[in-house]
């Protein structure tokens, strides 16, 4: 009985870390998308580098 409760312990927490994990990957998404709006400029210039990057990487 008693394993069987600290498993349960041990999945409610992974649960709650991965709802946490998707709320801070959503808000991030959307930080980023409302700084796009406000900036274009800069917004645009970090496309254009993260591309650079992308392309220069080596695998």
């Amino acid at each position: 009985m008693d394993k069987k409760s600290k498993r349960k312990t041990q999945e409610e927490r992974d649960a709650e870390r991965r709802r946490r994990r998707v709320m801070f990957l959503r808000e991030l998404n959307e930080a980023k998308e409302l700084r796009e709006r406000v900036q274009p400029r800069r917004a645009r210039a970090a496309r254009m580098r993260q591309a650079m990057r992308m392309r220069t990487f080596r695998w």
